[in-house]
């Protein structure tokens, strides 16, 4: 553990929009090798925050995304009983089927550990998983170790990964996960920040037509009843597919119309939700 050098400082990316606490704490977990565990609801940059990170410092970027029914030794490696009893019945393979080595493959995990240079390790919604995956997953961080039964094996990190791990928080942790990760909950953005993001994926963007989309973009937020609100990612597409169209004229928005919204919302209840209250709102 140590002071990082200043090549080692995150500072963000060509596509990501970051404010200087969270640049800090990224900086901090590395210098203290500890994972860093995002929270924040869907469409705030967590998972991104990781491919920034990875593009900022030259690392190449390992993403496990948890499922609820993982266990953690997928994570780790798993052992191709499969392949090796094909190769054993049909002899057509080069491998070796008398050495069980040959047929072990490395997880998300695994692979972070055995690669040549540092690297960056995404562990995406972490709430997913059981409680004794969250714990026995950070004990082998702790460790940066783990053993291979079936070779009698211990696989040691060659470098230690920067960690970064995101919740979606639709789940509790278990406090001693909290306990060894350095936390950072990224709040969505406000409309100056979003207005950031916005100038970095379209450069050229007239300033009546970003004013005009966002108005819009976060009056449709507060629509009651919506289950999934348009987030950042959304936001991108509407402006995009709004540009695109020769015949939008940003003066309807003003007035309330709301084209595409099927860019917007993804469930057929949210969009009859938000159809419903825009019709309210232009009355």
């Amino acid at each position: 553990m140590g002071i990082l050098d200043e090549s080692c400082r995150f500072r963000g990316g060509a596509k990501y929009v970051l404010d200087d606490e969270l640049a800090k704490i990224v900086d901090v977990s590395m210098a203290l090798e500890m994972p860093l565990l995002l929270k924040g609801e869907p469409g705030t940059g967590k998972t991104m925050l990781a491919h920034a990170i990875a593009e900022s410092l030259a690392m190449p970027l390992i993403v496990l995304n948890v499922k609820s029914s993982m266990k953690l030794l997928d994570a780790l490696y798993q052992y191709d009983t499969l392949t090796r009893l094909n190769d054993s019945r049909f002899g057509d393979s080069k491998r070796d089927v008398s050495n069980i080595e040959e047929y072990i493959r490395m997880g998300k995990i695994g692979q972070a550990f055995v690669a040549e240079t540092r690297t960056v390790l995404l562990i995406d919604e972490i709430d997913k998983a059981d409680a004794d995956f969250q714990d026995d997953m950070l004990d082998v961080l702790d460790q940066m170790q783990f053993d291979i039964i079936e070779i009698d094996k211990t696989v040691c990190a060659r470098h230690r990964p920067v960690i970064i791990i995101t919740s979606n928080a639709k789940k509790d942790l278990s406090d001693p996960f909290l306990g060894r990760c350095n936390f950072h909950h990224i709040a969505f953005p406000d409309p100056e920040m979003m207005r950031m993001i916005l100038a970095v994926h379209f450069p050229d963007l007239p300033e009546r037509l970003a004013r005009a989309s966002l108005a819009a973009f976060y009056r449709l937020r507060e629509f009651r009843g919506v289950e999934k609100k348009p987030a950042t990612r959304e936001l991108i597409n509407w402006v995009r597919a709004l540009r695109c169209d020769p015949d939008f004229d940003v003066s309807s928005l003003d007035g309330g119309e709301l084209p595409y919204l099927g860019v917007l919302f993804k469930k057929s209840l949210d969009m009859n939700l938000a159809l419903q209250q825009a019709g309210r709102v232009r009355k």
